[in-house]
């Protein structure tokens, strides 16, 4: 089937990583698959975490790849046509199922699904608690659940950032594939997956070019400035209490949260 909207639109951001000079280095493309469905679960850092996403399908096999993401985006004026044209999946978080079972159809069908199991962007730049969902989709779709890391967007585009100079490196890391043993407890899994993606994580973190002592896009952990775990989550919990009150003030009822 003709990708009349996805194709232009890859052309079109990578014209523009290239305007902007972005210094890509991306390793274990080879192990997104050349064929058939396979959900590829990504860190989340950068509001350009979408296109990122995407280069390793499209480098290696020239894939694309179906994200699932918030129902909201589909309902814009703008993203939410091209959305649907790129054949993004919705997810309204007061009726997941749905999601989980357009999902599923599309592995059956041989797609690949981008998933970020954080649900939200990590402040810290770690690896944030995540749901099951990744898991429990490759499990019904008996298909490969591949870990994936992104390192360096949240430089460009990320909460309270929007720097467009050029030149910035942006590292990816495809991972391999994980089994998902029949019978296995998915939360089980899911720990594993964690562990996989942090051990990714600090892999990606290590070639990184660019992560002078105290930078603010490096985790405290490894000698940056940016919150800890701990310290994300009081942010996010204060930001979350802020909008709750800005909803309730306009009189809108409270947001749903994330679906596992």
């Amino acid at each position: 089937m003709a990708e009349l909207v996805y194709r232009p639109i890859i052309l079109t951001a990578r014209t523009l990583f290239a305007a902007l000079g972005l210094k890509l280095d991306m390793v274990g493309i080879e192990n997104t698959p050349r064929s058939g469905g396979a959900v590829l679960a990504i860190n989340h850092t950068s509001y350009l975490d979408f296109a990122l996403g995407g280069l390793s399908a499209h480098y290696s096999h020239h894939r694309l790849v179906r994200f699932m993401a918030k129902d909201g985006i589909f309902k814009h004026p703008v993203a939410g046509p091209l959305m649907r044209g790129m054949k993004h999946i919705p997810v309204d978080r007061d009726a997941g199922s749905a999601a989980f079972r357009d999902a599923v159809a599309a592995l059956k069908a041989g797609e690949l699904v981008g998933v970020f199991p954080e649900a939200t962007m990590s402040r810290s730049f770690e690896i944030k608690e995540i749901k099951n969902g990744a898991v429990r989709m490759a499990r019904a779709a008996d298909v490969p659940l591949i870990p994936m890391i992104i390192f360096g967007g949240a430089r460009l585009l990320s909460y309270g950032v929007k720097d467009f100079s050029r030149g910035k490196p942006i590292c990816i890391t495809v991972g391999e594939p994980m089994p998902i043993p029949r019978g296995v407890d998915p939360d089980v899994v899911t720990e594993q997956l964690h562990a996989r993606m942090a051990e990714l994580l600090d892999a990606t973190i290590d070639r990184y070019p660019d992560k002078p002592a105290g930078a603010w896009w490096i985790p405290a952990r490894r000698g940056g400035s940016a919150p800890t775990l701990e310290e994300a989550l009081a942010i996010e919990e204060r930001v979350r209490e802020e909008k709750a009150a800005r909803r309730a003030a306009e009189g809108k009822p409270p947001e749903a949260k994330p679906a596992d």
